[in-house]
């Protein structure tokens, strides 16, 4: 099984997926844990650039096939080759964030990115996607208590991160059988029980 992990910047997505790949082999679930954007070397290299280099001016086009030929990599190289194995993936962000980000964020169509996440994905898409949703303001300022300096997207004006997360509610709104949402304000363990109770029943596991 293919589970993502979706939300905006201070959802708490990253934990939240760290928290059900140690559940999971707690329960000796085969499990590969990734993330995008990266997860290979060539998207380690292309993170980089797209996040933390401000100087290069990207604009959204590039953006957007920056993520898509990271998003590319991953899936032949990580991604399919788990699934193969039998193994259940968990990525912290997928396609989704391309057209949130990009599409809802940045103004690109979104017809126009679905092709081309497409063809970068070879039409893999994940069996079950957790939204982490909470006010823009509230995840912001989680993102202020962390030591790390900001990267590209979490510098983005408040209107920007408002536009990702309705990006992200629409989305799940037209996909109620994929999308898993759950309230990302709760305590992380309450809402990591609320994940696991999710995913184990569609696994076929007991708590």
């Amino acid at each position: 099984m293919f589970v993502t992990f979706e939300g905006i910047e201070g959802s708490g997505k990253s934990l939240q997926a760290r928290m059900l790949v140690e559940r999971l082999r707690g329960h000796e679930v085969p499990v590969l844990a990734t993330h995008e954007p990266g997860g290979t070397p060539l998207g380690d290299q292309l993170r980089q650039l797209v996040l933390l280099r401000e100087d290069l001016a990207v604009t959204a086009r590039a953006e957007a096939l920056v993520m898509c030929a990271s998003r590319a990599q991953l899936v032949a190289q990580v991604i399919q080759p788990a699934l193969a194995r039998g193994e259940v993936v968990v990525c912290d962000r997928f396609a989704d964030s391309t057209l949130v980000y990009q599409g809802a964020g940045r103004g690109l169509d979104m017809h126009t990115l679905a092709a081309v996440i497409s063809f970068a994905t070879a039409g893999l898409q994940p069996d079950m996607t957790i939204l982490l949703d909470l006010p823009v303001e509230i995840g912001l300022a989680r993102k202020h208590t962390q030591p790390a300096g900001w990267n590209r997207f979490e510098a983005e004006a408040l209107a920007f991160h408002s536009r990702v997360r309705d990006g992200y509610r629409a989305l799940a709104a037209g996909e109620p059988e994929r999308w898993h949402c759950f309230d990302g304000h709760q305590p992380a363990d309450r809402l990591s029980e609320e994940i696991w109770r999710a995913i184990a029943t569609r696994l076929g596991l007991t708590s």
